[in-house]
């Protein structure tokens, strides 16, 4: 069966019928069960890391390029970084009006012009505005991701899906800066922008043989005041608000050892970069683990709420490890990595269905909702990120231990605190 050709109807009980207890069929042509619909959301929703995390190797000889200092060229980074997560929420209620092929379609032609600009531009000013219209043209592709599993599938398949685009977008951080790498020895820094054009047109191309997901209302508006009615409707929902705050600090607990690994492993120990790429692509294939190990987990018989808590529960053990280490003076590197590990494999379990379980909350506004948990792990990212960098002491793992158990803390109170009273 050719999934990309073939026009059928397909019944699931997770698509949504508004205001009908009965929920009909949807014509796909790329069929949902297909492995081309998983690499379609993978690529949709890996797209904005793809452009972090190319640059990397690059930012030294895009400073001498365009003589801009190295904090000044660090600004491509930050600029990229709060449009990506400020954008969202204008595109999540227009993808619940207009649907999700729209702003996928938009996003993917920003991303094209702008990585276009990024490979033109001749200053930094021009860089720095390029790079902002690059990240808010890939946020709009990951959130339609996530958006389209809360409007097809429920329960353990929407779970299953779920955890395959969390696998995808932390595949990336371990083959692109390898990849930004191999274009800057064989060309120039500009040819690494090269990467999300390449994705942006796939996406494009690719989108033809996608029909709309979502469900549109023609009565909604797409006025402020809906759109901050719908947002407090968000922040009313203790299910919903509770497992978007849970996936947001369980992130936190992750990019902090993104941070406070490189930090420990080449400053403090002195490993040198391509020794720590190493260690990092092994401890972030627990990241894969875990996602599979959930679906397992899941398909044994465990709740959504058993497999959060078993996460919760590793990732609280391993970073209050860690801590004690860093609290007695401890430097083991076999000890950072097996807690590098267990805190991946930790996401792995929880992040798939906390997003999976927030977006079902409210079945009209999973656009709105898919913008609200990125804008919020977004803010949990950069503030760990941050806060890091800030403790870090020059020789120690005590910033990114204490960092790591602080929001690990935060996880299992969003989610004992919060999501666990309210489902009784």
């Amino acid at each position: 069966m050719n999934c990309l050709s073939l026009v059928k109807t397909f019944p699931r009980a997770g698509w949504r019928n508004l205001g009908a207890n009965r929920r009909e069929a949807w014509a796909l042509r790329i069929h949902p069960d297909s492995s081309a619909f998983t690499l379609l959301l993978g690529l949709m929703a890996s797209l904005p890391t793809f452009a972090i995390d190319t640059i990397l190797p690059s930012l030294s000889a895009t400073g001498d390029d365009l003589q801009a200092t190295s904090v000044e060229v660090g600004l491509a980074m930050s600029v990229y970084l709060m449009s990506l997560g400020a954008t969202p929420l204008a595109y999540g209620p227009i993808s619940d009006r207009i649907g999700r092929k729209p702003i996928v379609l938009f996003g993917c032609v920003l991303v094209v012009i702008a990585s276009f600009g990024c490979m033109l531009c001749i200053s930094l000013p021009q860089f720095l505005i390029f790079r902002a219209l690059e990240g808010a043209g890939a946020s709009a592709s990951a959130i339609a991701a996530f958006a389209i599993v809360g409007d097809i599938f429920d329960g353990e398949a929407a779970a299953a899906k779920m955890a395959n685009v969390v696998l995808a977008i932390y595949i990336v951080p371990m083959i692109a800066p390898t990849i930004g790498a191999a274009l800057l020895a064989l060309s120039s820094w500009r040819a690494i922008y090269l990467v999300p054009i390449a994705g942006g047109l796939v996406l494009l191309m690719a989108m033809s043989d996608f029909s709309e997901s979502a469900r549109i209302d023609p009565n909604v508006r797409l006025s402020p005041a809906p759109i901050v009615r719908n947002y407090l409707r968000i922040l009313r929902h203790p299910v919903c608000v509770g497992n978007i705050l849970c996936n947001a600090a369980a992130a936190g607990a992750m990019f902090a050892y993104f941070t406070g690994s490189s930090l420990f492993f080449i400053n403090a120990l002195g490993l040198n970069p391509y020794e720590y790429g190493v260690i990092f692509g092994a401890s972030s294939l627990s990241v894969m683990a875990g996602t599979r190990g959930s679906r397992k987990l899941s398909g044994w018989g465990l709740s959504p709420a058993q497999v959060i808590t078993a996460g919760l529960a590793l990732s609280t053990i391993v970073a209050t490890s860690l801590l004690l280490m860093a609290l007695v003076g401890g430097k083991s590197a076999v000890v950072v990595v097996l807690v590098m590990v267990g805190v991946a494999l930790s996401f792995g379990f929880i992040s798939p269905h906390a997003m999976n379980e927030a977006l079902q909350q409210i079945a009209e506004i999973v656009g709105s909702i898919s913008a609200a948990r990125a804008f919020v792990q977004m803010i949990g990212a950069a503030s760990s990120r941050a806060t890091v960098a800030a403790l870090f002491d020059g020789h120690s793992v005590f910033s990114m231990a204490v960092v790591m158990f602080a929001f690990c803390l935060l996880s299992v109170a969003a989610y004992a605190g919060i999501v666990l009273p309210a489902e009784g």
